[in-house]
């Protein structure tokens, strides 16, 4: 039996740190980097990324549209800005960094993942992204457009 069968057969407890720590770590060394190259480079410039496609074919605003703005300003300590170009970006980011906790922890702990939000919150979830898009096109709701 090799390392491999036994980490397969075991599960993550199985495994030594590092190796499961590597998903978690990878993923905190991509976030990291986009975001240095996000504060670094400003999307605030014309030219430095490309625009929104589904902005550039419809001229109206997705869920994401201000994203990148928003994570600049944040990366500078920005959140009055970075609330005024994406709230809801604003809002997943400790989302995000909560939920990346969580799957640190049960990584580094063995525990078996399991889901991280129930079906309902899920729907909500992709109710608020819904409403969320809708709204920010609307006349009177200027103030969620990037």
């Amino acid at each position: 039996m090799t390392v491999d069968d036994l980490v397969r057969t075991a599960g993550p407890a199985a495994a030594g740190p590092v190796r499961r720590l590597a998903a978690p770590l990878g993923v905190a060394v991509l976030a990291l980097g986009a975001t240095s190259v996000l504060a670094a480079v400003d999307p605030n410039v014309p030219g430095h990324y490309p625009t929104c496609p589904f902005l550039f074919l419809t001229g109206l605003y997705c869920p994401g549209c201000g994203s990148l703005r928003a994570i600049h300003a944040l990366a500078h300590l920005d959140v009055v800005t970075a609330i005024e170009r994406n709230p809801f970006t604003v809002l997943a980011v400790p989302l995000l960094a909560v939920a990346w906790v969580r799957w640190t922890r049960r990584r580094l702990t063995g525990r078996r993942p399991r889901t991280m939000l129930p079906a309902w919150a899920i729907w909500t979830l992709l109710a608020g992204v819904c409403a969320f898009w809708v709204l920010r096109n609307v006349p009177g709701f200027e103030w969620l457009a990037p």
